[in-house]
């Protein structure tokens, strides 16, 4: 039965979860590669979900629901990779805005065209919600000049990529939440390490594994409030509070790291609260 409340709390602590997930990353990030941040704490976040599978001695779900699941980890993996490449071509903000749009857009448009339209206050809680996504992402306009059409098209691409996971993710977590977690992660694990071998990273091959761990644990801990939600409730807004996650890594970075969010990105988290008012409903 849907619960649009119970649907909006979860997909906030899923939000909450991954902002700090991209937190930790990210502040692992200045001392290591990106990479190998991402693939110490996608290992380590496996073998704990498979102990938990083993141990809790829960039974695998039909095959359909571990390909979403499988599917779903390894292009979402892929869709990183691209991301972090995109940001690396300069002009971060603009991208990283133009990817957190389109991953909650596509997802929205999937659950518009599977479900119909949702009730008007609904429909005004998306609106602003993906306003709200705009306008904490994106960085100042000085930040944003020089940006090349492929950034922006590779950020594009990423952000359909996540979109897309959320959507399989969805459908796996039918079968079983936990064990869906577990094949995304196996199939996550795979791409990451295909990509590190194709692309191996530059610099030290050390000081990456508490911040990976870190992130990892947490990132599969919102997959897991995500998965939740989306069983509870619409796609669409699951998606939506779920995409506001960069306001938590703002506000980590905020309190822990004294840096100060901009008037658009403050904006941004008024109208989010807004937004998730306006779900809940």
């Amino acid at each position: 039965m849907a619960s649009p409340g119970a649907t909006a709390g979860l997909s906030l602590l899923a939000a909450a979860t991954w902002g700090g997930s991209d937190f930790a990353g990210g502040w692992g990030a200045r001392r290591a590669s990106t990479l190998l941040v991402t693939a110490s704490g996608q290992i380590v976040s496996l073998a704990a979900l498979l102990l938990i599978c083993f141990f809790l001695r829960l039974t695998l779900p039909g095959t359909s629901y571990l390909v979403y699941a499988a599917i779903g980890g390894f292009e979402g993996a892929i869709a990183l990779a691209v991301f972090y490449r995109s940001l690396s071509m300069g002009a971060m903000g603009l991208t990283a805005a133009l990817t957190g749009l389109m991953t909650a857009l596509i997802p929205v448009l999937f659950e518009l065209i599977h479900s119909g339209w949702p009730s008007t206050v609904t429909v005004v809680g998306l609106t602003i919600g993906l306003a709200a996504i705009w306008l904490i992402s994106h960085a100042p306009a000085t930040e944003g000049a020089g940006t090349s059409r492929r950034a922006l098209l590779l950020g594009a691409s990423a952000g359909i990529g996540f979109g897309a996971q959320l959507i399989l993710f969805k459908a796996a977590a039918a079968g079983g939440v936990l064990w869906a977690l577990t094949a995304g992660r196996i199939a996550g694990v795979a791409a990451i390490l295909l990509v590190i071998v194709i692309a191996p990273p530059k610099g030290p091959w050390r000081g990456f594994w508490v911040a990976g761990v870190v992130s990892g644990s947490l990132d599969a801990i919102g997959n897991l409030f995500y998965m939740m939600a989306s069983q509870l409730g619409r796609l669409d807004v699951a998606a939506v509070i779920c995409s506001l996650y960069p306001a938590g890594t703002i506000l980590l970075a905020g309190i822990l790291l004294r840096e100060r969010p901009t008037r658009r990105q403050v904006a941004g988290m008024g109208l989010a609260l807004a937004a998730v008012a306006l779900l809940s409903i």
